[in-house]
């Protein structure tokens, strides 16, 4: 019963020679009646081929074969060589990833660049300089003026951004058509506003 103690001295030592050498004991007449003595497995050569045949059957039903231990090893061999030949291959090399923080970006999405405006040099403009080219705009030149407010001869600026996105003098950015590169946009800029919250959030409980 649980909660009441057993008087240890009611056990007697087993002398049954099936028990382990460290001994056992053997329960007293009062309490074999509730307990239930599982028979021992028999450990012959029949009960042996007994289970291989069990087990032989299992293969049979599943129809399926039991491993071989030289193919095994084969396996494991051909598992390591295609894990080794994955990890040195360089997928940027290959173009299959590109790592965007240290590529140059995309061209310019074509669209963006013909909404660009056409600015008319004129008055106290005609003493700016292309970036690009250093060389000062004429009177009455048209230029082309960036989301940025910066101007550049279109000679100069419409094959810039054929190569990349970005304004040549303070890299402010124009869409691509690279969907991978947008999304690496996106990505970047929740990482920026996460950070942004947390600095806000650490600064508001220690004011």
């Amino acid at each position: 019963m649980r909660g009441e103690s057993i008087n240890t001295s009611a056990f007697r030592a087993c002398k049954d020679p099936r028990c382990p050498p460290s001994g056992c004991y053997d329960w007293p007449p009062s309490l074999t009646s509730l307990v239930y003595w599982p028979e021992p497995q028999s450990r012959s050569p029949r009960g042996l081929g007994a289970a291989v045949s069990e087990m032989a059957s299992y293969f049979d039903e599943h129809d399926c074969e039991p491993l071989d231990p030289e193919r095994e090893a084969r396996t494991n061999i051909l598992l390591e060589i295609a894990r080794s030949l994955f990890i040195s291959v360089d997928f940027e090399d290959l173009g299959l990833v590109v790592d965007w923080d240290h590529h140059l970006p995309p061209p310019a999405a074509k669209t963006a660049v013909e909404s660009l405006p056409r600015t008319v040099i004129r008055g106290s403009r005609s003493e700016l300089k292309c970036p690009v080219c250093l060389l000062e705009f004429e009177e009455e030149e048209t230029a082309i003026e960036m989301p940025c407010h910066h101007f550049f001869h279109s000679n100069c600026i419409l094959p810039w951004l054929s190569k990349t996105n970005s304004c040549p003098l303070c890299r402010h950015e124009l869409p691509t058509d690279d969907d991978t590169y947008e999304e690496h946009k996106r990505d970047k800029a929740r990482k920026q506003q996460e950070k942004h919250r947390l600095e806000n959030l650490h600064g508001a409980m220690y004011t």
